[in-house]
């Protein structure tokens, strides 16, 4: 006689993680706007040519109305690539926290890859980060790199980054390449 064991209760989503979850993607959407925002200024002054990396993703089926079910193919290159005046290569990865404090690990172990392997080219490599109070800041790769030994421990609040905070121009537009 074999012996079943019960089925795993199924754990239903909490009401406030969802909202809390969706208020943090919709403002991460807004905090990508602004940097697309800025870099559409550097490109219409001739200044730099930097864009979206778009995800790699296979369509598993089509919908109506132009719509479909996808999933990514693999784990997202940096977000932001391309060329400043005098053919300087450049790459952002784009964060946003609406906590205190942004993790290390934040950036995953493919965009890490790509950063690092970037950087030793000699590519400008930066993490972008924008925090819920409306501060951004542009990190070094290399220091994101050295959190630890840079901070004393693997995240960073802005207290620490405030050497890197990024400007903003009379009209509110962020200054990310000055």
């Amino acid at each position: 006689m074999a012996f079943e064991l019960p089925p795993l209760p199924v754990q239903q989503p909490k009401p406030d993680n969802q909202k809390r979850g969706r208020e943090n993607r919709e403002a991460g959407k807004a905090f990508e706007a602004e940097l697309d925002k800025a870099f559409s200024y550097y490109h219409e002054k001739g200044y730099a040519q930097i864009d979206k990396t778009p995800e790699p993703m296979k369509i598993l089926k089509r919908l109506s109305q132009g719509r479909f079910t996808a999933c990514f193919l693999k784990k997202a290159q940096p977000d932001y690539k391309g060329t400043i005046k005098g053919g300087r290569s450049v790459m952002f990865e784009a964060k946003y926290t609406a906590t205190d404090r942004i993790k290390q690990d934040a950036v995953n172990e493919e965009q890490t890859r790509y950063l690092e392997n970037a950087s030793l080219l000699g590519a400008r490599c930066y993490v972008v980060v924008g925090f819920s109070t409306g501060g951004v800041y542009r990190v070094p790769w290399k220091v994101w790199a050295s959190m630890k030994s840079q901070f004393g421990h693997k995240y960073a609040t802005e207290n620490d980054l405030k050497l890197y905070a990024v400007p903003r121009a009379w009209n509110d537009r962020l200054m990310i390449l000055n």
